[in-house]
């Protein structure tokens, strides 16, 4: 098995954001490629960051909710707040994708996947050649992967 056999069958094609992309445009991608976040790219689709379920909440919620450690004093219901931040639909993914993103080159190891998984908080892994973006391999797609590996090792297949 080579090193990369794996990680490499896991890639997924997905839908590229730009830069200019409506935040309720991304979240509908989102929805529909059904991964917890998605490549921002550039107008030369260039890998320039990630907009996922966390960059989506930080755009919807103001910000002091992310410095909280309880929020119970919030009222419960969202409609209220949803109501309220319903614009941010309309904001461009530029200012709210996280510039910090982890790609991998087309010549990635499965140790080297693992370890971007272990040591940053990320959900996907874009698979970028020469900085274009080719698709991404997911947190849950590697998990999942590993453990039906690993449990075949166990069982002495």
């Amino acid at each position: 098995m080579s090193p990369r056999s794996l990680s490499h069958d896991l890639v997924r094609r997905v839908a590229l954001l730009r830069t200019a992309t409506t935040v309720r445009e991304a979240v509908a991608a989102l929805r529909d490629a059904g991964v917890p976040a998605l490549p921002v790219v550039d107008d030369h689709d260039r890998l320039v960051g990630i907009f996922g379920e966390r960059e989506f909440l930080t755009a919807l919620f103001p910000g002091y909710l992310s410095e909280l450690r309880y929020a119970g004093f919030v009222p419960r219901s969202l409609e209220a707040e949803l109501e309220k931040r319903g614009s941010s639909g309309m904001e461009p993914v530029e200012r709210h994708m996280n510039r910090e993103h982890v790609d991998v080159d087309e010549d990635w190891s499965d140790a080297q996947v693992a370890e971007i998984f272990l040591h940053h908080r990320v959900l996907i892994v874009p698979v970028a050649h020469g900085g274009r973006v080719q698709g991404i391999i997911t947190r849950g797609d590697f998990f999942a992967a590993l453990a039906e590996r690993f449990i075949a090792v166990g069982d002495g297949e």
